[in-house]
């Protein structure tokens, strides 16, 4: 049966689907492929540790103040034309970057494609989700998790490589053209599917998602550099929460509200949400902690430990459209179950990693980690989606992304401190570094070892609680249809 858009014109899904994936792939790779480079642009602009991390910390303030208002923009502007507006976004931004002489310049480009970013991968979801029916989302979804889970995990790698061979601004360059082919595509490919509303745009509540998502964001991305003892890291999260709450009863007591927080009432929903951050909490955690350990401990270089962590980013794009299908067949519990029973497990030989421990073990364990993540990750995003309304879905995949990412940033945040705090509470003192170097050296190795095994323990943690959570899924995918006519 041919689909049609709200327009009755015939779509080419295919044509659609790849279109707006290969954009979105891009635009998600574009948020870790700084990762190695700040050294070298710390030499190019003269700039410290804590400016550089602007380009990190900046980007994520501004993706996550976007991703509640996508909802809003998906209903009041025409699908095509809010996806090319948004890469044209993205487009500008990285031509920006592409040609800063000044790191106030390259920070403007990268603040500019954060503001294209949050409204294509929402959109994305959106439209897979409006696009198929209930029982073939699985499968659909599988396919976005090609971009979701594959792109920032190999941006390290690429990263590497490219900075190694071609210089930092070859990272923005190579972009350029695959988003105006994109561009090109999504003039003829890309058709307006998601239903209008005319929604009005409530000022006091943008700015309350502003300043609240901003604030919670900011403030845990600071934790790496400042601690949790200080002022500004605890007062940005305590006045980020303050306003989100805030934002929260206004949107309750609103006619039309900015953000439908209606939908944590489903309980299927807010369970699938919080197991799928869980998923997203172990992937970028230990992606951050990892390569860490490899050129630290190893003395890899950035390309080498990107290298080493591969074949486990290839794995989620293998696997992401196949347990898609799965999902469709058997649901979201078995396959929540195992995957985040494999995820446990596989974190456990990292909590009692050693200096000597093999690379190709290191390997091995992160691919069967990923493996598990994988097969968690978009079906549960999907069985979640499949519990609402049609009309609510835009406000559902606005919710899932916004926890999401604030799940990632507490992460980043607690794994980070953790490292940091017990390694300094074990290092040796510096007065042992002139009596005994070789004994200094072999202290502050263990004790930085201390700091990686106190890290994942608690990603062991959390996810033997995702585990837990996980038997209290629904068991049946069919369940979605009936709760369309009556969830949230």
């Amino acid at each position: 049966m041919e689909r049609k858009d709200i327009n009755g014109k015939p779509i080419n899904i295919p044509m659609m689907v790849s279109t707006l994936i290969v954009g979105v792939f891009i635009t998600v790779l574009n948020q870790t492929i700084l990762a190695t480079a700040f050294p070298t642009l710390m030499d190019e602009f003269n700039i410290s540790t804590a400016t550089v991390q602007w380009l990190t910390t900046g980007f994520m303030m501004v993706n996550g103040i976007m991703i509640p208002v996508s909802a809003f923009l998906s209903a009041k502007v025409p699908t095509k034309w809010l996806y090319i507006t948004a890469m044209s976004t993205f487009l500008v931004g990285t031509i920006v970057a592409f040609v800063a002489d000044n790191f106030a310049l390259l920070l403007a480009g990268r603040l500019i494609q954060a503001l294209g970013v949050g409204v294509t991968m929402p959109l994305l979801q959106n439209i897979m989700l409006t696009i198929f029916p209930p029982e073939k989302r699985g499968a659909a979804m599988g396919y976005t998790g090609i971009a979701v889970g594959v792109a920032p995990a190999i941006g390290p790698t690429l990263s590497g490589y490219i900075i190694d061979n071609f210089g930092w601004r070859m990272l923005f360059g190579m972009l350029i053209p695959i988003i105006i082919i994109v561009l090109i595509l999504s003039l003829g490919f890309v058709k307006n599917v998601l239903p209008l509303s005319s929604p009005k745009l409530d000022v006091l509540s943008l700015i309350e998602s502003t300043i609240g998502f901003g604030s919670l964001l900011y403030g845990f991305s600071e934790v790496g550099n400042k601690g949790w003892g200080s002022p500004v890291v605890l007062g940005t999260i305590l006045i980020g929460m303050i306003f989100i709450v805030i934002f929260g009863m206004r949107q309750l007591h609103l006619e039309h509200p900015f953000v439908e927080i209606r939908v944590f009432k489903n309980k299927i929903f807010s369970l699938s949400t919080a197991l799928a951050s869980i998923a997203n909490m172990a992937m970028v955690g230990a992606g951050m902690i990892i390569p860490l350990y490899l050129q630290i401990i190893h003395g890899k270089s950035a390309f080498e430990s990107g290298l080493t962590l591969l074949p486990g980013a290839l794995l989620i794009g293998i696997m992401s459209p196949i347990t898609g299908v799965v999902f469709d067949r058997i649901g979201a519990k078995r396959l929540a179950m195992l995957g985040l029973f494999i995820m446990m497990v596989a974190t456990v030989p990292f909590a009692t990693i050693t200096p000597n421990m093999p690379s190709i073990f290191i390997t091995v364990v992160y691919a069967a980690r990923m493996f598990g993540i994988a097969i968690v990750m978009m079906p549960l995003t999907t069985n979640g989606m499949n519990a609402l309304r049609p009309e609510m879905i835009p406000h559902g995949t606005a919710a899932n992304n916004t926890v999401r990412q604030i799940a990632s940033s507490v992460t980043t945040a607690i794994m980070v401190s953790v490292l940091t705090n017990v390694t300094n509470a074990s290092k040796p003192g510096n007065g042992l570094m002139k009596t005994d170097p070789l004994a200094f050296k072999h202290g502050f190795i263990n004790a930085t070892l201390n700091g990686y095994h106190a890290a994942f323990w608690i990603a062991v943690g959390f996810s033997l609680v995702g585990w837990v959570l996980s038997f209290m899924l629904n068991k049946k995918p069919v369940q979605s249809r009936k709760l369309e006519k009556k969830g949230a």
